[in-house]
């Protein structure tokens, strides 16, 4: 006799809780609020940076009066009118002198006042925020003061100059000496505010790094350009980078330079910012001048392009070398 076996009987499924009010809200919570915390930034990006400039291409495209308005669709057509302008290519030629004269100089500058204020110096509060001042002072004062050094009929350099029995420089109508006082005027600004930066990336090198290389006979020059420029190197490249976006859209030392002509009699020292800033409000053109911002942004894009490839590869070389250090460490054992 044969006895069969029934399969038990499968198990109920166990009930579905359904998560409180409470409970669902702790999971939004936790998934909407980390996008809740950066939204303002975007949001504030969006109206002062996006938007404008969206709405500035969306101007370039159109024949756009300063009184007038909204005129004919045009395309490109304002593009290929600045492009084919002489004025806008002599203002590119003078935004990146006035951008040389002055960025190179004040990165040097900065690093040097970075060096000396990193030393154990009496009173290194107040010299450290005595290099801030000039960045302190209004623009407007800055270019009182550097207008009248740089007259050419009664100011102070011409003046000395006379005095040895130099002839007086034209400061103002002459395309290489303008550029000078105009890059002196942003040397003189920005050097103490960079400096300060590269302070305190200097700051934030170990101490013992110094010290054993002092130990091993190194001086005070090799310590800096073996140990100091290498370790402040992403700080420098970051300076670099802000101070050629800055540099290329420099408006206020030329427009103070000389307030009668917008960037000298012919032209001497008219930046692109200024040219534009001409277009808009003299010639009363906007669908040009959007045009040249948009230029002047594809100009900058292109060289924090070039920063940033440029910072990769030095960087990818200096890991290289620490890779290869070793290596032949280990050949000569």
């Amino acid at each position: 006799m044969t006895v069969t076996m029934k399969p038990p009987a499968p198990a109920a499924p166990p009930e579905k809780i359904k998560p409180t009010f409470r409970q669902r809200l702790n999971v939004w919570d936790v998934k909407a609020s980390p996008y809740l915390y950066i939204s303002p930034f975007f949001v504030l990006f969006a109206l002062v940076g996006l938007f404008p400039l969206v709405y500035t291409f969306y101007v370039s495209l159109y024949d756009w009066h300063l009184l007038k308005g909204q005129g004919d669709f045009i395309g490109l057509g304002n593009f290929a009118e600045v492009l084919a302008d002489r004025f806008f290519w002599n203002s590119l030629f003078n935004t990146m002198s006035i951008f040389l004269l002055s960025a190179i100089p004040q990165l040097a500058g900065a690093l040097v006042i970075a060096a000396v204020l990193d030393q154990n110096i009496r009173g290194k509060t107040f010299w450290r925020m005595s290099v801030l001042i000039p960045y302190v002072v209004t623009p407007v004062a800055v270019a009182l003061i550097f207008t009248y050094m740089f007259n050419e009929q009664h100011g102070l350099i011409n003046s000395v100059l006379s005095n040895f029995g130099i002839d007086p420089i034209m400061w103002r109508t002459e395309t290489f000496p303008s550029h000078v006082a105009v890059a002196s005027m942003v040397n003189w600004r920005w050097t103490g505010y960079n400096a300060l930066i590269l302070l305190a990336a200097m700051q934030a090198v170990p101490r013992d790094i110094y010290e054993s290389a002092a130990i091993d006979g190194a001086g005070a020059i090799r310590r800096f350009f073996s140990i100091t420029l290498p370790s402040i190197r992403p700080t420098m490249i970051f300076v670099v980078i802000t101070s050629t976006i800055g540099g290329l859209q420099i408006f206020t030392e030329p427009r103070l330079f000389d307030p009668t002509y917008a960037g000298g009699p012919e032209r001497e020292f008219q930046t692109t910012v200024l040219y534009l800033w001409e277009m808009a409000f003299q010639r009363q053109d906007f669908g040009a001048a959007s045009a040249i911002a948009w230029l002047l942004f594809l100009i900058i894009i292109l060289f924090g392009v070039l920063n940033l490839a440029l910072s990769r590869r030095i960087a990818s070389s200096d890991g290289k070398r620490q890779r290869r250090r070793p290596a032949v460490k280990g050949k000569q054992k």
